[in-house]
This record gives C-alpha cells, sequence and structure tokens, in this order.
C-alpha cells in the first residue's frame, strides 16, 4: 500500500478536479463556511469513500489537511472501532461549521463506543459547534440504535432541557432534532418528548419556546414515518 501522504495527494487531487463554483456558492447559501474548500458534492465524496474503505491512518491524514471535502471524507474511511475519546474531542474542537459537525457524528461519532460519554460531555461546553455536535450525536444515537433501552434517552432529557436556553441558531436547532429524533423512537418515548417540548413552548425564554414549538409541531403531526432530520 502507498504511504497516507501519496494516497492524501491523489485523494486532495481527486477532489480538486470534482470541485465548483457552483457547489461552493450552494453551500455558502447554506451557511457551510470553511477556510478550504473545493466545492465536491456529498454523494461525490460518499462515492470516493466507499471506494476507498475503512483506514484509519488515511482518515487521520486527511482531517490534518483542513480542506472540508477531506474532512467530510472522514466520516466513511474512518473506522470507528479505533476512534478514541481523545480523537473525538480533538476533532470537534475543530468544527467550523454545521455540515462537518453533522455528517461526523452521524456517519461515524455514533457508531463509536464513547458516544454516550461524549453526548454528556459536550452538553455543557461552550463551543457553539462542540455544543452542537452533543445534541447532533445524541439525535443520530436515537435515529440508528434501534436496539437502545429507552432509559438513556430519558436520562438525557435534562441535557436537552439545558441545552433549549442557549440562543445560538447552530445550538437550539441541534437540540430540537435530537428532542424530535427521540420523541420518534417509539410511543413512549414520544410521550415524554411531547411533555417537554410543551414545558419549553411554555416558557419566558425565547429560545427554549422555540426548540418546545419546533418539536411539537413535528411529533404531533400526522404520522407519515418520516426520521427526524437535522436543521442547519
Amino acid at each position: 500500500m502507498a504511504p497516507a501522504a501519496d494516497r492524501v495527494r491523489e485523494v486532495l487531487t481527486w477532489l480538486e478536479r470534482r470541485g465548483t463554483k457552483r457547489n461552493r456558492d450552494g453551500m455558502a447559501r447554506y451557511a457551510i463556511v470553511a477556510d478550504k474548500v473545493f466545492g465536491v458534492s456529498v454523494a461525490d465524496i460518499r462515492q470516493l469513500g466507499k471506494r476507498l474503505g475503512r483506514d484509519h491512518e488515511l482518515a487521520a491524514a486527511l482531517w490534518e489537511t483542513g480542506w472540508y471535502e477531506a474532512r467530510m471524507l472522514t466520516a466513511f474511511v474512518e473506522d470507528p472501532t479505533l476512534v478514541t475519546p481523545a480523537q473525538m474531542d480533538r476533532w470537534a474542537r475543530e468544527f467550523d461549521n454545521w455540515a462537518i459537525c453533522d455528517t461526523l457524528c452521524f456517519h461515524l461519532f455514533d457508531r463509536t463506543p464513547h458516544a454516550w460519554r461524549k453526548i454528556e460531555q459536550w452538553s455543557t461546553r461552550r463551543e457553539e459547534f462542540v455544543k452542537r455536535a452533543a445534541f447532533a450525536l445524541l439525535a443520530s444515537v436515537a435515529l440508528h440504535d434501534k436496539r437502545a433501552a429507552d432509559a438513556p434517552f430519558r436520562d438525557s432529557l435534562p441535557l436537552i432541557e439545558q441545552g433549549a436556553s442557549d440562543p445560538r441558531n447552530f445550538v437550539k436547532k441541534s437540540v430540537s432534532w435530537a428532542l424530535r429524533a427521540i420523541g420518534k423512537r417509539n410511543g413512549t418515548l414520544k410521550a415524554v418528548a411531547i411533555d417537554l417540548a410543551r414545558r419549553l413552548a411554555e416558557s419566558s425564554e425565547p429560545a427554549e419556546r422555540w426548540v418546545g414549538k419546533d418539536v411539537l409541531r413535528d411529533l404531533t403531526r400526522p404520522d407519515k414515518k418520516r426520521p427526524a432530520r437535522a436543521k442547519s
């Protein structure tokens, strides 16, 4: 196998050739801001990730490049069984937009054995995208771990209630996503999620009120069996 540095150069060349101004402009419209970006579609990134396969060494080297698409690619290349808590903390501190945050949480971090610990730890962090990661990760676990018991999701409700007071746009939207995802797991959790949402909707705090109303709109509409989705 070629050295990691050679493989990284090949990947960056592949990404650069597929980058377009149209994609970069589209990212900007959706508030996806990064210092180094080619403008490659997520579909192309996933296609490349599937071709490369899981490779812990390559993922680490791709992350260090700082390129937006290379970091997105790590979600599909990194081996979740080899991800360490320290690595999760380090990468989360470098999240600079919601798309990187959500993609890593939704396609990688929720598959690690450290997910619940990081949800709790990150939920009280001050950095906007680290805090968003706590609730994006909670939503991802709620949507993907079909065998998990109700208890850890019930236990996470105080974290959600606390997080709902954060008025920052990218945080409050992830808090809503987490509560909606929990409510969609089953009837029991839906009832407790709606109860919390109603309390938040009656709050005097604008951020809490927004989260509560947003969750209620989703959880009380006729069930179309659609998964809860993130909001940028």
